[in-house]
């Protein structure tokens, strides 16, 4: 169980802090269970309220600046994910945006970008699937890589981008 003040990334919402843990005072709300009640870091406004118990939905730690700093070294050896039909990779993409994996979120980034050169290469336009699956990959993705190196999210693709650069070099 997670404790108050506990940085989680939770589903599609992104990275949350625990501000309270317990009934909640809702009508609706099963008044036996237990509620993690988040805070979006990227979205303050707002509110998520989860059962403690919850199965059904990534609740996990964001990853550490170390993890972080070890993911992206190894951003050139993550695979790509080809799949020649449409709709199979759409499904894929989907998939691997719900598991809340940074891996999984860097296949996505790495295949949608590489077939986007390739697209743009051959005279071809970039998919409005396409677009939208590489822009949600990327703003999970960078949304925990932000708040785990201790920088702004806007500036994450930069060091990144540097990071490759001294790599290659």
């Amino acid at each position: 169980m997670f404790q108050v003040n506990d940085v989680v990334i939770y589903g599609h919402h992104g990275v949350c802090e625990i501000t309270e843990i317990g009934k909640l005072k809702m009508p609706m709300a099963d008044q036996e269970k237990l509620y993690y009640t988040l805070r979006p870091v990227y979205h303050k406004e707002s509110a998520v309220y989860a059962p403690v118990e919850n199965r059904k939905i990534i609740m996990r730690s964001v990853i550490t600046k170390e993890e972080a700093e070890v993911l992206i070294k190894r951003i050139p050896e993550i695979e790509t994910v080809w799949i020649l039909n449409e709709k199979a990779r759409e499904v894929q993409f989907k998939e691997a945006l719900h598991t809340c994996d940074c891996e999984e979120l860097i296949k996505i980034i790495k295949t949608l970008y590489q077939r986007k050169q390739q697209r743009i290469e051959s005279g071809k336009k970039v998919t409005v699937v396409d677009e939208k699956y590489f822009r949600q990959a990327e703003d999970k993705l960078y949304e925990e890589l932000a708040f785990a190196l201790g920088m702004e999210k806007r500036d994450v693709s930069t060091y990144i981008s540097n990071h490759m650069k001294t790599v290659e070099e």
